[in-house]
């Protein structure tokens, strides 16, 4: 038997432990032209643990949120457990969510690297679960955010009633989905209530690294209304215009829990490091809300303060729970 390489180690995590593949279950990875040596190398290694494996490349998308071609869609839907490594995410479209429907298990790698699959996949994903198990009970009960940060993140929503969700790492049961590597509690904040601003220092979706120009983002009423902030700010204003005003919908606020996670530039990495929130703008539906637009992206905030019901939840980065 050949040795292990750390990606191989990588992608038996996936397989065995974050999706425990049955012995009767069927696998299919899609992948794209850019991250084939990520799909491939979680082919080989799930055929090589004896699962009946499928690998499908597609053209990659121009956008996070697009969906892929029907046929994919019509795929997805056929297996048990699907891999998703790929330049732009799936995790906000209609085809994942229709194969969540039918009680496959996904797992969506966006923006994936070797570095990232390496570093991201070693990680303990049971205390990860735990800790974001226990961040997703403590936001149920809440009804109010606000949120405070160096650069100038000053800015309050609603969330009431909604359900969060604990992106745990372990995709056990049918039906359950979420982002390999990850570490992550999220919720959308009720539409129409976020008003404030929020400055991403860390990195944006689509974007990379936050250099010298922070990303202003100015909300009323449940909409980015302005978003400033040099070159980036105007690829961002291009990428929302193309979608139209629901692009600029406050879509999600998360909180980092992946404690092995660190800033690279990747937001499927970027938006787990503990120690940040994220918020999102665009599509809402998959967590609960009511926006289904074809784009989803996230901000990542440095070092915020968090407060829940007007009570301590994150100083300065540090989760107090």
């Amino acid at each position: 038997m050949k040795n292990l390489t750390k990606m191989d180690k990588a992608s038996v995590t996936a397989v065995k432990d974050c999706m425990k593949v049955k012995k009767n279950e069927k696998i299919l990875v899609i992948t794209d032209e850019q991250k084939r040596e990520i799909g491939y190398s979680i082919y080989e290694n799930a055929k090589r643990l004896g699962y009946k494996s499928l690998l499908i490349e597609m053209p990659s998308a121009k956008i996070n949120g697009e969906e892929p071609p029907a046929e994919v869609a019509e795929m997805m839907k056929k297996f048990d457990v699907v891999f998703v490594p790929t330049a732009k995410s799936v995790t906000h479209t209609d085809a994942r969510r229709a194969a969540s429907k039918k009680g496959v298990r996904v797992a969506t790698f966006p923006g994936i690297t070797k570095e990232i699959m390496i570093r991201g996949m070693n990680a303990d994903y049971n205390a990860i679960s735990k800790r974001s198990i226990k961040l997703k009970r403590i936001l149920e009960k809440g009804k109010h955010v606000k949120i405070t940060a160096p650069a100038g993140t000053d800015i309050e929503f609603d969330i009431r009633g909604r359900t969060a969700i604990a992106s745990k790492g372990l995709y056990h049961k049918k039906g359950e989905s979420g982002n390999l590597p990850t570490g992550e509690t999220y919720l959308a904040p009720v539409e129409g209530t976020t008003s404030g601003v929020f400055v991403v220092d860390g990195s944006f979706a689509g974007l990379g690294l936050i250099g010298n120009v922070n990303i202003k983002v100015e909300c009323e009423k449940g909409f980015a209304t302005k978003i400033t902030g040099g070159k980036a700010a105007k690829k961002l204003n291009d990428m929302l215009d193309q979608v139209g005003k629901g692009a600029r919908n406050i879509a999600e606020f998360g909180i980092g829990t992946n404690d092995s996670a660190k800033l690279s530039g990747i937001l499927l990495e970027d938006e787990k490091v503990m120690g940040t929130v994220h918020l999102a703008l665009g599509n809402n539906i998959t967590m609960g809300g009511t926006f289904n637009v074809p784009i989803h992206v996230d901000g990542v905030i440095k070092k915020p303060t968090v407060y829940l019901d007007g009570k301590l939840l994150m100083k300065s980065g540090k989760l107090l729970i």
